[in-house]
């Protein structure tokens, strides 16, 4: 669930400066369309798996230096008035050349591990209309992980993959592959 704030509209500018407030310490903030959200605490599955996602994917991109895995708390401007914070995500060196005050760009990957009565078609939507490249969509209940990427004509495309398949880094990360049950623990 999530609770707005104020009816005050916020740029992404503004949003950063709010966020680093002493009284929002603590508090995961996002920016959406310029109305501040505050989101509700993760489930402890939801941290646990993207706690593994993020370990999977620095065994990947830290040995061979290709940018940085981030975590909840920085979140990425989409939009003027858009800043999302995604579980897990990675931008590679070539977007982010050194490590930014704020992250001005989408990540190339941004993984969304999926609470109840989340909109998670419009997120991998702004993502990746933003310039992000491929999200995935985390299911805990379902076991299962979509894969959204903009076709051709830009329509949102979502490809499910289930216990038995593994995802892969694409054009992102390109060798990189994990097998969906990796990310879901026993």
């Amino acid at each position: 669930m999530v609770a707005r704030e104020h009816e005050q509209l916020y740029t992404a500018e503004a949003f950063w400066e709010l966020a680093r407030l002493p009284e929002n310490q603590g508090k995961r903030l996002e920016l959406d369309e310029g109305e501040l959200v505050e989101m509700a605490a993760s489930k402890p599955i939801n941290t646990i798996i993207a706690g593994r996602i993020i370990y999977y994917l620095n065994a990947f991109v830290i040995p061979q230096d290709l940018g940085y895995v981030t975590v909840p708390d920085g979140g990425y401007k989409l939009a003027p008035k858009t800043v999302r914070q995604p579980d897990a995500a990675f931008i590679s060196k070539a977007r982010a050349p050194k490590i930014p005050h704020e992250f001005q760009t989408a990540p190339d990957l941004a993984v969304e591990i999926v609470s109840p009565h989340e909109d998670v078609w419009k997120k991998a939507n702004e993502y990746l209309r933003a310039g992000t490249q491929m999200v995935w969509a985390v299911y805990p209940d379902d076991q299962m992980v979509y894969v959204f990427r903009l076709n051709s004509d830009g329509s949102l495309r979502g490809q499910p993959f289930d216990i038995h398949a593994a995802l892969d880094g694409g054009e992102v990360l390109p060798g990189f592959t994990l097998a969906v049950k990796e990310i879901f623990p026993a």
